[in-house]
């Protein structure tokens, strides 16, 4: 990816023209036309900036330790910047990806950062949201267990009790992670557990292992000696921005300028490793080189519009929150994914 030098602020009007002509030429190059099997959330963006009136005075928006971009876009202000004095910019904190998710389906927020699996299994039990951008592709997770543990793979799990935070990537990743293994859910006693309680419970013998979560994980490594049991990389789902369909149908502006801030956010991150790990640092109250490992596992120059690789991970994981009891048919899942993406605002997304 190649990105240019940014400027630092951006009149409101400046920008409006701006987000104007990037959703009008991503339109034409795509070739969709509204109403032809494509989102429109580009081109009512487009129309919505044009005449410099922003569609709402507050934009609700959450941040996460498991997202850098959201913690550079908070602190280097590009949304205020964009936005000005006309929209109030609401910052709340997800500690995972269900609690985004609550957050999202009671209307707290306008937009919330999970995992894509994590998505996928709110939109199947009705959460009407869409993803309008992947901020990341993140080893985010992996089993733990102490770091004097007997237990040498997955297999060894059989009868132990393991932390996980239902309704997230690391829950998923374990499920996977049995399955391969020849296990299933009710070979083990899963505690459903907050990241950072599961982290608590894992070091004080509570649980044998933990289905962990940075940068959570990389400070239980770093100051508890605990050691990564299991890793795979393909059972993870990418980072997913979300908004919920009544934002997007009443501020299509503002939801392209967040995503805007997003990939201007990237580009920062892209240059920028070692502030970003400080970013990260201060937010998540972890030592530097914690925060250096987290972002070292976490995979930011990727294509930021939602596709073909995502729908690859969740046809995957689709048929395990089935089995799990987690949604309640595969027609559900099936709809679900079929109606989750709208890739038209990453798609139009300008980051000058």
């Amino acid at each position: 990816m190649t990105f240019r030098t940014l400027p630092t602020t951006r009149t409101r009007a400046s920008w409006a023209g701006g987000l104007a002509l990037a959703a009008a030429s991503a339109l034409l190059l795509t070739g969709c036309v509204a109403g032809e099997d494509a989102d429109t959330g580009a081109a009512q963006a487009a129309g919505g900036a044009s005449d410099g009136e922003w569609s709402t005075d507050t934009l609700d928006i959450d941040f996460a330790t498991y997202n850098p971009l959201s913690l550079v876009v908070k602190d280097q202000g590009y949304l205020e910047d964009a936005l000005g004095d006309d929209v109030t910019v609401n910052w709340t904190q997800s500690a995972g990806s269900n609690k985004a998710n609550e957050l999202l389906r009671a209307g707290a927020v306008d937009v919330g950062s999970t995992a894509g699996s994590a998505a996928l299994l709110a939109r199947s039990n009705g959460s009407p949201i869409k993803t309008i951008d992947v901020y990341s592709q993140p080893e985010w997770s992996a089993l733990v267990v102490p770091g004097d543990s007997t237990i040498t793979d997955v297999e060894g799990l059989r009868g132990k009790t393991i932390a996980a935070t239902s309704g997230t990537d690391p829950y998923f990743f374990l499920l996977q992670a049995l399955d391969q293994a020849g296990l299933s859910a009710s070979d083990v006693t899963i505690q459903n557990l907050q990241h950072a309680d599961g982290r608590a419970a894992l070091e004080n013998g509570s649980v044998d292992a933990w289905s962990g979560l940075d940068p959570i994980m990389a400070a239980s490594e770093a100051e508890s000696g605990t050691k990564l049991l299991y890793r795979n990389v393909d059972f993870l789902s990418y980072g997913f921005l979300n908004a919920t369909e009544s934002f997007l149908e009443a501020s299509p502006d503002v939801a392209q300028v967040v995503v805007d801030s997003y990939e201007k956010a990237r580009a920062w991150a892209l240059e920028n490793p070692d502030e970003t790990a400080a970013i990260l640092a201060k937010a998540a109250a972890i030592d530097p080189a914690v925060a250096t490992t987290v972002i070292d596992r976490t995979h930011l120059d990727i294509d930021p519009a939602p596709g073909a690789d995502q729908q690859a991970v969740l046809s995957t994981v689709g048929p395990i929150l089935v089995e799990s009891g987690d949604v309640p048919s595969q027609d559900d899942v099936d709809s679900a994914l079929d109606s989750l993406f709208d890739d038209s605002y990453a798609k139009a997304a300008s980051t000058s």
